[in-house]
């Protein structure tokens, strides 16, 4: 039986930036260019203005932990292998929540985390730490 490839993003002209800096292992937040409210993931308008520019600016990756849970079914074939991982919601220091992978142990709400981005895959994924003391 062949296992089919993990899907890859599909970049589009909103997104583009963003996957691009994650291919260099920079993490960047769109910015509403007329109110700077962030926004994550990309979105063509501001929620609070309507505005339809944007400005692009680097987020360190540093946040909190706002959720996780636990994936013991593959939504996906190629992702079997993985299984068990844990996903994870933080509250980015930026202003908005990232999703991404989590390593250590088993989380805790509040904790505190950096993001990276593991760049061996053929995609970049987000993955969150613990900060460690």
């Amino acid at each position: 039986m062949t296992i089919p490839n993990k899907p890859l993003p599909q970049p589009t002209e909103l997104s583009r930036p963003y996957w691009e800096a994650a291919a260099e292992g920079r993490l960047i937040v769109q910015h509403c260019a007329v109110c700077d409210k962030p926004r994550h993931y990309p979105r063509l308008l501001c929620d609070a203005c309507y505005a339809d520019t944007v400005v692009w600016k680097p987020a360190s990756g540093a946040g909190r932990v706002h959720s996780w849970t636990v994936a013991h079914h593959a939504f996906h074939p190629a992702f079997a292998a993985d299984l068990p991982y844990t996903l994870v919601t933080v509250d980015l220091d930026a202003g908005v929540r990232a999703l991404g992978l989590w390593r250590g142990v088993t989380p805790t709400i509040g904790q505190s985390v950096q993001g990276r981005f593991l760049l061996e895959a053929e995609a970049p994924e987000l993955l969150f730490e613990p900060i460690t003391d």
